[in-house]
């Protein structure tokens, strides 16, 4: 099996280079591992190669909060240092003194 080396971390803020949401890294799957129900509802045209690290983010917009499941290529950095409002956050996450996400200790795995 072909190693791969994710490029963001649990607890990193990211945001989606396309559509308008961000949130905050939960879980990384090294390539694709989502239903092929779920791959074949992305449009062909914008449909990310499935051999990537793919993200499982607690994500919002400006409308709700969710999950979403997102390829490497459409993640960024998110540096606006504005506060995530998922409830889910604070749940998982504990807010460390530089303001980096840190997972709890009795969630880490």
């Amino acid at each position: 099996m072909k190693q791969r080396n994710a490029k963001f971390t649990i607890g990193e803020v990211v945001r989606h280079k396309v559509f308008p949401f961000r949130g905050v890294v939960f879980d990384v799957d090294p390539e694709f591992s989502n239903s092929e129900e779920w791959w074949n509802a992305i449009p062909s045209e914008i449909r990310p190669s499935k051999d990537q690290p793919f993200y499982h983010l607690l994500a919002e917009n400006d409308d709700t909060e969710y999950v979403a499941y997102v390829s490497e290529q459409n993640l960024e950095h998110d540096g606006s240092e504005q506060p995530l409002r998922n409830p889910q956050v604070y749940q998982i996450f504990d807010c460390g003194p530089s303001g980096r996400l840190k997972p709890k200790v009795i969630l880490a795995h």
